[in-house]
Formats: C-alpha cells, sequence, structure tokens
C-alpha cells in the first residue's frame, strides 16, 4: 500500500493533470497547508519544484512547537527551577521562552524530563509520590484527547497539567477568513480531522467560499489534494473535499471529542508571535482545577503576548506563511537546528528545521504575492 502512495509513475500523471489545470486558469494561486507533516513531505519530495509556476504552497501555523507561546515555557521553566518535576515531548524541550528552554533550566539542575506521552507521566508521578510533577501539555486536537481521558480516570495527587493545546479548525478557520495572507485554497490536516471530522470547518466555508482538502501525509496524497484544489477553483465549485477518506469522515472520532467535550473548554487562543485566535485554545473546566497546574501554583492567566524572539527573526511571519525561511536574515546564520533561535527551526515540524534539513538556502516562490 505504501509503494502505492509513493509510486512515482502515478506521481507523474497527477502533476501532468495539475499543469493541465494550472494553464487552463492561468492567475496565479496560492495554496496553504497547515501541518509540519505535509510540509516534510512537500519538500523531502520536491513537490514544489513539480508545480506549474502559477501555483505555490505556503506553509501554515501547524507546527505545535511553533505556536506555544513563550510565556507558557517561561512558566514551565519556572516551576521546574522551583524544583517541580517538569515532563514533556523532546521537542518542546529545546523551545526557548523569553529567556530559556526546560533543556536549559535541566542544565541549570532541574528536573526535566522528556517522555513520549502522557501515560508516562502519570506512571513516573504514581512511581514517585513525594515530588511534585508537571505535564507540559502541548500540542493540538491530536494530542487532547489522550490527556482528557487519564484525567477523567483519575490522575495521582502530585500530578497537575500546564495546558496549551490549540484547536486546528478554529486556527484555519481564522486564517480563511483573513484578507491578509492572500489564500485562495487550503490542505487541512488529515490527522487532526481525523479527530474532529470535517465537520467544524463547515462554518467557516460557508463564510469564505475557500475550497479546502482534507489530505494525507504520502507524496500522492499531497499531490492530489493539490489537483482536487486546483479543480476546485476551475470549475468555480468550492467544497469541502476529503483526499485521505482512508482515516478522516465527516463526523471525525466522535468518542475522542466526547471526551475533550467533558474535560476541556475552548478559549481564545495565542498563537506564537501572530496573534490571538478566537476559540483556539484548550483550558481545564473548573471541576478539573485539582490537576490545573495554573491553579495549583497561582501561575498568570489570561492571554500574553509578550516579546518572544531574539532582535531580527521572523518567526510569527515563517508560521503564516507570508515568507519563507531563507528571508529571514537569521536562518541558517545564528539560527540553525543545533542551536535554534527561534521555535520553528526546532521542531521537526517546523518549516525552519525542515528547510534547513534539506539545505534550502536560497528558495524564491514562482508567484509570491
Amino acid at each position: 500500500m505504501l509503494k502505492y502512495y509513493r509510486n512515482p509513475t502515478l506521481a507523474k500523471a497527477i502533476v501532468e493533470k495539475i499543469n493541465d489545470l494550472a494553464k487552463k486558469i492561468q492567475e496565479d494561486i496560492a495554496i496553504m497547508h497547515v501541518c509540519g507533516s505535509h510540509e516534510w513531505t512537500i519538500t523531502h519530495y520536491g513537490i514544489r519544484s513539480l508545480l506549474p509556476d502559477n501555483v505555490q504552497i505556503r506553509a501554515g501555523p501547524g507546527c505545535p512547537v511553533c505556536i506555544t507561546p513563550a510565556t507558557d515555557i517561561d512558566d514551565a521553566v519556572k516551576l521546574a527551577l522551583d524544583g517541580v518535576v517538569v515532563v514533556t515531548y523532546g521537542d518542546m524541550s529545546r523551545s526557548k521562552g523569553t529567556k530559556m528552554s526546560l533543556q536549559d533550566a535541566k542544565a541549570l539542575g532541574a528536573d526535566v524530563r522528556v517522555i513520549y506521552g502522557v501515560q508516562d507521566a502519570v506512571a513516573m508521578a504514581r512511581k514517585e509520590p513525594n515530588k511534585e510533577f508537571l505535564f507540559f501539555a502541548v500540542g493540538m486536537d491530536t494530542t487532547a484527547p489522550a490527556t482528557a481521558f487519564e484525567v477523567l480516570k483519575g490522575v495521582p495527587r502530585n500530578l497537575s497539567f500546564l495546558v496549551s493545546y490549540r484547536y486546528t479548525p478554529s486556527i484555519q478557520g481564522s486564517v480563511m477568513e483573513s484578507n491578509v495572507l492572500g489564500i485562495d485554497a487550503f490542505i487541512s490536516a488529515g490527522h487532526s480531522a481525523t479527530i474532529t471530522g470535517m465537520k467544524p470547518y463547515y462554518e467557516y466555508f460557508l463564510r469564505t467560499k475557500k475550497p479546502v482538502v482534507f489530505s494525507g501525509f504520502e507524496p500522492i496524497d499531497v499531490l492530489l489534494s493539490i489537483y482536487m484544489l486546483l479543480r476546485q477553483i476551475y470549475e468555480g465549485k468550492p467544497m469541502l473535499e476529503n483526499e485521505y477518506t482512508r482515516a478522516v469522515t465527516w463526523e471525525g472520532n466522535v468518542k475522542a471529542q466526547e471526551v475533550m467535550e467533558r474535560v476541556f473548554d475552548l478559549e481564545d487562543g495565542y498563537v506564537r508571535g501572530v496573534a490571538i485566535f478566537p476559540k483556539a485554545g484548550f483550558r481545564l473546566k473548573d471541576e478539573f482545577k485539582e490537576v490545573d497546574a495554573r491553579e495549583r501554583y497561582g501561575l498568570r492567566k489570561g492571554i500574553s503576548t509578550k516579546d518572544e524572539y531574539v532582535a531580527g527573526a521572523r518567526c510569527g511571519e515563517v508560521v503564516m506563511g507570508l515568507i519563507d525561511p531563507p528571508e529571514c536574515p537569521l536562518y541558517m546564520k545564528t539560527c540553525t537546528p543545533e542551536d535554534p533561535k527561534g521555535s520553528p527551526m526546532v521542531s521537526q515540524e517546523g518549516t525552519c528545521w525542515i528547510w534547513a534539513h534539506h539545505k534550502i538556502l536560497n528558495y524564491v516562490p514562482r508567484c509570491k504575492r
């Protein structure tokens, strides 16, 4: 099955159809995806180089590490330095807040541990009941259900959660409604839609009438999604269309949604270096405040847009697809995967990290607006 989704003969045939449609459309088309995994596929397989001159693919706000607010990282760092055991994912431990990362705090003696999932945090807290544990819960709606499930089951009293999850449909929906970015069509993240379903995107589609395709992550998936979007544009029939039928449905994973809804409320959420997005942030419901780190440790509440990047960094513009990584003056000079200054260079889903590892130094989009 995997060979099918990487079949070069099939890819060539789809590219030919894409070129045929682009010639008929003639005008410039800007397509945005909102997933770091899509960016990796697009870059690794050179998909941009296969597209006609009037079709551009932009990377949008889909990397969880990239969009986690600096002030949330600062809170986790402070607690780590105060003696709380902070557990989180590997990439997240390397992302700097306004001053330092959790990895920097560990170098100063803090107990910071890298885990694979929330279950590891629960197991550690049970094994060491005399220590206070904090799970720095970052990511999107793909990882939020697992945390919600553990909270409902009941977690050790010495474990709390610093929740910084973001809701993908609200973020993409806000971008769809933006008049600033000039995006004509969208590739939606298939793994997120596996949980949320296509349904939450419908209200944004009704208001914008912008074509959307829910896509898988193999090169054939992405090429088919681009073709489907161009066909919608050419025929003048925008819709929510599903390329990733092997995983995505209209309703999504209803059980996962029910678990999330029992544990979390949605509130306005800040995307680092960009803006506050309506109904994009997860917050633990009041009935679970005993495991809410913000309640337990008296952390700041509300939204802060505190200065977040080193001088000259253009991370926010990269995250929103306004510029490509080489247009940032720090890219592969003072900011590298070995010594990242900005969050898009930290994670394997970050656009700068992906471009750096594929040694892209001077790419210029062919239909930049």
